[in-house]
């Protein structure tokens, strides 16, 4: 009897483990195809810059802007960042665009964003 409890336990806490990795591994699904993420924080003068070029070159551009000082926004970074193999050297301002993404923003990545952003304008 105590080794079917043991062999009991033991499959619960494989079948917990293999749950918790199905579950670990559709997190990247959230990010939904199709669409431009823009992660930023409300305190970053980079984040500002970014958002400022993009209004003034593309005010018609759709993007989901996700905050990261919020819990699900902060979340979701770390979806992005895990998709992309990030590690924990993660910042923002952060573009995830289906498999390509941008992290950071000065003047020499206008000329990046330009080319990343073309399939997505109409």
């Amino acid at each position: 009897m105590k080794r079917f409890w043991c062999l009991f336990t033991l499959v619960v806490v494989l079948f917990t483990a293999a749950c918790g990795k199905a579950e670990e591994e559709s997190n990247t699904q959230l990010l939904e195809a199709g669409k431009i993420y823009f992660f930023y924080s409300n305190g970053c003068p980079h984040c500002h810059d970014a958002l400022e070029y993009i209004n003034k070159k593309y005010p018609d551009l759709k993007m989901t802007m996700v905050n990261v000082e919020n819990p699900a926004g902060y979340e979701l970074l770390f979806d992005c960042a895990e998709k992309f193999k990030l590690g924990s050297r993660v910042g923002t301002p952060l573009f995830c665009m289906d498999d390509k993404h941008l992290m950071g923003w000065a003047p020499e990545y206008e000329k990046q964003f330009d080319e990343l952003v073309k399939p997505y304008l109409k």
